[in-house]
């Protein structure tokens, strides 16, 4: 049984001694020593080397953010929680940003504590033994952001449901939310993040499998998730460098990586697609809908990036007035999957928090969904597939 080195930092004599009295009886635990401020800490743990650091938010000398930081730069294998009578989301925020690995608001109990610093310890040890055969590329990965020019046109609904089922399928997926200042893949999958992108950005250092891992949330389904920050000013914090970084570590060990994103052409999106293997433009029958997607593709066919792109129409139905393929030839390019419409089904799932896939997977609007999946599973629905296709139906029914 390896041995957890945990140091405590806490001004108080008294709650250290509790501390250490908490952990005492953990044969996995040994707290290697104990001091009063930060100047101090940093001078013990350069000789004791901790694997874990106990650190109380109040801090004389040296304040308990600075104290953090540089702990991180100088002793990077030591993972530092923060223990915190504040519940305010930012004060632990700032906690995490300046490197903190979790945190604990008192009063906590012994098995709290306990199961915080082996999770902590855990995904630290993660971060630093990545296997070389994983490292090396397993997988043949395929990048696919779900994309739409218009607020409502069911780009989450798809991606997460998309995910769900390519889990379901044996795959290794991760999902992204790109959608940096309003994305609701967590309220679809009904998780609560402590941890999201916008700190992910904040790390200090490479960042590694090991590190994204430790903010990936696990699913049910088996689909790992990144989520969006919480609050909409926190998308700021994330540059396209941060994205590329992350999509590039996460297509060595991840089959699929699917990217929800937001309706706008920016930074951050671009860089998706760009390192994207397929593009999903999702699209209603809807003549604002029609002109953007258009220009979209337009946009698209300058970056070079149209050719991956499959159009998807999500709730399919010609009851709008306007005809599916009046739209391809105003589009001047097909339509690769349909999504019928379920409203009902879908408003239900999204309010549950459980993706309609995985609790009516025989409804048309899940099936159609599976359709789409086998699509991006076997790489098809390119125009050059499609055109294909009509070109046999049109020859099958001259000969029939």
């Amino acid at each position: 049984m390896e041995t957890i080195r945990v140091l405590i930092i806490n001004d108080e004599a008294e709650a250290r001694r509790n501390l250490g009295n908490l952990l005492a009886d953990a044969e996995d635990l040994e707290v290697v020593g104990a001091c009063a401020d930060g100047t101090e800490a940093l001078e013990m743990a350069e000789g004791l080397l901790p694997d874990v650091i106990l650190m109380d938010v109040y801090m004389p000398r040296l304040d308990s953010f600075s104290t953090v930081e540089k702990i991180s730069l100088q002793f990077p294998k030591a993972a530092v929680i923060i223990i915190s009578m504040q519940r305010e989301q930012e004060y632990l925020r700032r906690a995490m940003l300046a490197g903190a690995r979790d945190y604990l608001v008192k009063p906590f109990k012994k098995e709290d504590l306990i199961s915080t610093i082996r999770h902590v310890y855990e995904l630290e040890n993660k971060r630093r033994s990545q296997s070389d055969k994983e490292k090396n590329g397993r997988f043949k990965s395929q990048v696919v952001t779900v994309f739409g020019t218009k607020g409502g046109v069911g780009k989450t609904t798809i991606a997460v449901n998309l995910a769900m089922l390519l889990a379901k399928s044996k795959k290794k997926v991760a999902l992204i939310d790109l959608d940096l200042q309003f994305g609701d893949v967590s309220i679809f999958l009904n998780l609560t993040p402590r941890r999201t992108i916008s700190e992910l950005a904040q790390e200090s250092g490479e960042i590694d499998i090991g590190l994204i891992e430790s903010y990936l949330i696990p699913h049910i389904s088996g689909t790992k998730v990144l989520p969006a920050p919480g609050r909409p000013e926190y998308a700021e914090l994330i540059m396209p460098r941060h994205v590329e970084a992350v999509i590039n570590e996460l297509k060595k060990y991840y089959e699929y990586i699917i990217i929800d994103t937001p309706p706008t052409f920016n930074e951050t999106n671009l860089s998706a697609i760009d390192l994207s293997n397929q593009v999903l433009l999702v699209l209603s029958m809807d003549m604002a809908t029609i002109k953007n997607v258009k220009l979209s593709l337009e946009l698209l066919e300058s970056l070079h990036q149209k050719g991956k792109t499959r159009l998807v129409l999500n709730r399919a139905s010609e009851d709008m007035g306007i005809r599916i393929k009046d739209a391809e030839d105003t589009l001047g390019f097909l339509i690769a999957a349909h999504i019928p419409s379920d409203g009902k089904l879908v408003v239900s799932a999204l309010n549950k928090g459980v993706p309609f896939v995985l609790t009516h997977p025989s409804a048309k609007v899940s099936l159609a969904v599976r359709n789409l999946s086998e699509l991006v599973m076997k790489d098809l629905g390119q125009q050059k597939d499609l055109l294909e296709g009509q070109k046999k139906t049109f020859l099958g029914r001259i000969f029939k």
